[in-house]
């Protein structure tokens, strides 16, 4: 299974010499640490999905002598190892320019991380090739769309909302956090297991 995680680095390996500049270009410009944690995590797991989009590489994963699980677990597993690589980059990035960031930065970065892969990795086995990057770009225009509306819902129930973020520790509320974020990853993960399982090539 480690040679299913290698091989995305291996097929990604032009791409690669670009990642260490990507990482220095939004250190450079300033860009909030959350934001550059989160777009260094995606960057190697989502151009491997979106390699595999372009050819039929399901067809030769599934002739070799891997299960179905085995192939899906290497996904999850290494998007996590990947993620983990270019956080720490990043952070070496950051403390070469002496660029300010914390922990929970950090933690708020892998977290959004992994709730991105949970609802966007399923998409690439239940839509058909070709329609998931369009489907992703509709799904954060939508997304654009709807922040207005929900910053007005938001703002009706503000103060029970400020209340309770008041009234609960921070280490509370960055494990409880942490826990969703974790919890919604293991689903996705079972959830694609059972789709591929199932899915003809």
């Amino acid at each position: 299974m480690l040679n299913l995680i290698r091989r995305d680095v291996i097929l990604q390996k032009k791409l690669i010499l670009v990642f260490i500049p990507f990482i220095l270009f939004f250190t450079l410009m300033e860009v909030h640490p959350i934001l550059t944690f989160f777009v260094a995590s995606v960057y190697v797991p989502f151009n491997a999905y979106a390699y595999d989009e372009k050819s039929d590489v399901n067809i030769l994963l599934n002739s070799l002598p891997y299960t179905r699980k085995e192939i899906i677990a290497a996904r999850y597993l290494g998007a996590l190892f990947y993620m983990a690589a270019a956080i720490g980059l990043s952070i070496i990035a950051m403390l070469l320019f002496s660029k300010d960031f914390s922990v929970v930065d950090v933690g708020m970065g892998a977290g959004a991380f992994l709730l991105f892969g949970a609802i966007t990795f399923p998409l690439f086995y239940i839509l058909k090739q070709g329609y998931i990057t369009a489907t992703l770009m509709f799904v954060i225009i939508i997304g654009a769309l709807m922040g207005p509306f929900l910053v007005r819902v938001l703002g009706d129930h503000l103060p029970a909302i400020a209340q309770f973020f008041t009234e609960t520790s921070e280490t509370v509320l960055y494990s409880g956090a942490a826990i969703i974020a974790i919890v919604f990853y293991t689903v996705s993960w079972g959830f694609t297991t059972l789709i591929y399982q199932r899915k003809a090539f």
